[in-house]
């Protein structure tokens, strides 16, 4: 399971009159497949996340946006905070024709779904949750600076030359200003928001989200649950896909019927939630 390669193709979506970029699948499954959107983590793009999404386009309708700020998106004067990046991503859906979704992010990326689950519940089919930061006794620079430091050797070495690009793209001041919303997130007070269904997955070497964090994530959610990936690291999504879609996959599946149709979304007002004001401006 979770072995096929999806083709992937770039789209740039106006928001706000600016444009959004985003990878989506381009391969032909039926219409009904679940759409599944994919958030990337702090000052990166959407580039890291291609490994995951490569695997998960065969099987469903793919979305892995640039937010703006990074990667190939626009990018605003003003450097976005969370709940503001976590707006910036209902724009984008709703401009994609995107009402409801399942959604999966890495590392800050969970942070970003968290509050995007507090301000738009009903637009969350479920989550995934991949390493899933910052814990809550560890905001600190020092601290996050030393597990970085521990992380960084247990990723593939490729890693590093995407990264380094993305962090070119974003700029020193916004890779700095983003660092510093996501210390000041408390992400511990968005996770009751998320009334859909959770799969937090970790590498057991992950430094970034220790094991008792992640307990603490599942713990803290309505309905959560916890796999781990044996030898795995921080960045799943991009050093161990395969391992993580094979995962990942049977719990998106549990949104569909019995026969494969997806179960019914419900009467929410997905297409109707407002977008912050200052953040229209600031795009």
């Amino acid at each position: 399971m979770g072995g096929r390669i999806g083709r992937l193709r770039s789209t740039w979506t106006i928001v706000n009159g600016q444009p959004i970029h985003a990878r989506v699948s381009a391969e032909p499954v039926p219409a009904e497949a679940p759409a599944v959107v994919l958030v990337h983590g702090m000052s990166v793009s959407s580039r890291y996340l291609v490994p995951t999404a490569e695997r998960l386009a065969p099987f469903y309708r793919v979305f892995a946006p640039d937010l703006p700020g990074f990667g190939l998106s626009v990018k605003p004067r003003r450097t976005l905070d969370v709940p503001e990046l976590a707006d910036a991503l209902a724009a984008w859906m709703n401009a994609a024709g995107l009402g409801r979704a399942a959604l999966l992010g890495n590392s800050f990326g969970c942070q970003i779904i968290a509050n995007f689950a507090a301000r738009y519940p009903e637009r969350v089919e479920r989550a995934v949750l991949q390493g899933p930061t910052v814990p809550a006794d560890e905001r600190t620079v020092p601290r996050q600076l030393l597990r970085w430091l521990q992380n960084s050797p247990l990723e593939p070495p490729s890693l590093s030359l995407v990264v380094a690009r993305d962090y070119l793209d974003c700029g020193p001041r916004r890779l700095v200003e983003t660092f510093r919303y996501a210390l000041r997130d408390r992400i511990e007070a968005k996770l009751p928001c998320i009334h859909a269904p959770v799969l937090v997955v970790r590498g057991s070497r992950d430094v970034m989200c220790p094991q008792d964090w992640a307990e603490m994530v599942i713990r803290l959610v309505p309905d959560g649950r916890l796999r781990v990936i044996p030898g795995g690291s921080h960045t799943l999504v991009y050093a161990a896909p395969l391992e993580l879609v094979r995962v990942v996959r049977p719990f998106l599946d549990e949104a569909r019927g019995p026969r494969g149709e997806p179960q019914p979304l419900g009467g929410g007002r997905a297409h109707e939630s407002a977008i912050h004001p200052q953040l229209h401006r600031e795009l």
